[in-house]
């Protein structure tokens, strides 16, 4: 069976359901036609006026549940040419109908108008106003067969509360497999979807715990240098040193990065950048990782890598300083790292992103831009 892959908990519930209920119905149909219309069939063939008709009924509609089923199980879309299918069932049960004599009309020879009832269930069940659609077949069957017993003389009263019954006792069945099959998948997506919330809800709030104690860790150890460089300042350190200048630089950086961070929860782009710039930071680089333009988009699979490589290798070989900026539209992102670092080797193709580099002076710049789809 062909079913179309995905990540969401409540598309994967409501396709396993999906599948248990349709096999449900098909095997009803099954069981119902192998049974009941076989055996009705068989018992009746000395009554018919054409034993071969109503063979070639049974035939006929078993060929229709068949294809039905094939298709439901090949796709999740509805069956093509539905209505064709169903105005073929309702010929056979016309056919039936036909090959009975007037007495058997509505009795056991003539099964045919019952058991089309399950074999609509089979070719509306994912068709989008089912139920509607399924009654109205229900409906012309009914039609049918209370024109064949108008035509044979037998709309009197037995033959009629006979009709009623057994019509609306399938009726009852069909539409209720319908209804329950249906409310299944439904009520089962519906708690996939607030159990993933629920997950989703509470993975954030762990990740929010995590990430707001590692900023409280970090600012911590830029509380600690701050207080050991005004320290040190207080205890006659000359401001010109290059090296204090340093410190007191990449201090003011990642001070300033502390601030700028508001989300809850880093997209994982961001932190990748973010942990590269620690470890730039512990070489003594000053690292200026500037707010994000805009908000960064879900990425395909690979594209973050992609898109972060160039860059980060660019912030790797960086000596003194550097500067990372990111730019993202829902359609396009931009990462850009300007460091004194040398040139890289930029494959010629990167596939889905595109990545540049110029040089001025000590400074190179390098740009890696995702054009989105």
């Amino acid at each position: 069976m062909v079913v179309a892959l995905s990540d969401d908990p409540a598309i994967l519930v409501a396709q396993r359901y999906g599948r248990g209920a349709t096999a449900a119905i098909v095997v009803i149909f099954a069981c119902w036609h192998a049974g009941y219309d076989l055996a009705a069939t068989v018992i009746s063939r000395d009554v018919y006026r054409s034993p071969l008709l109503v063979a070639g009924a049974w035939v006929v509609f078993l060929g229709i549940g068949v294809a039905g089923s094939v298709a439901l199980y090949r796709s999740e879309r509805p069956i093509r040419g539905v209505w064709g299918y169903a105005a073929a069932a309702l010929a056979v049960a016309a056919a039936v109908l036909v090959a009975c004599p007037p007495a058997e009309v509505v009795q056991l020879a003539d099964w045919g108008w019952v058991s089309v009832a399950w074999l609509g269930l089979i070719l509306f069940w994912r068709r989008r106003h089912h139920l509607r659609e399924l009654l109205l077949f229900l409906a012309l069957d009914a039609v049918i067969v209370v024109a064949g017993m108008a035509v044979y003389d037998r709309l009197d009263r037995i033959s009629l509360a006979l009709f009623l019954m057994v019509f609306f006792g399938g009726v009852t069945l069909a539409v209720g497999a319908s209804v329950a099959g249906h409310g299944l998948v439904a009520a089962a997506s519906f708690a996939a979807e607030r159990s993933a919330e629920q997950a989703r809800a509470e993975t954030a709030r762990e990740i929010a715990g995590q990430v707001h104690a590692d900023r409280l860790r970090r600012y911590q150890a830029v509380r600690y240098a701050a207080a050991d460089l005004l320290t040190a300042l207080a205890g006659g350190a000359d401001p010109a040193d290059e090296r204090l200048r340093r410190e007191c630089a990449a201090g003011g950086a990642r001070l300033r990065r502390l601030i700028s961070e508001t989300e809850d929860v880093p997209d994982p782009l961001l932190r990748t950048l973010r942990d590269h710039v620690l470890d730039a930071e512990r070489r003594d680089v000053v690292v200026a990782l500037e707010p994000p333009v805009g908000t960064i988009p879900e990425l395909p699979p690979g594209v973050r890598g992609a898109l972060a490589d160039a860059p980060l290798r660019a912030l790797r070989g960086a000596r003194a300083e550097a500067r990372v900026t990111i730019y993202a539209t829902p359609h396009e992102v931009i990462v850009s790292v300007v460091a004194d670092s040398d040139d890289l080797t930029v494959p010629g193709d990167g596939g889905e992103v595109e990545v540049t580099q110029q040089r001025e002076g000590r400074s190179l710049w390098v740009q890696s831009r995702w054009p989105g789809r």
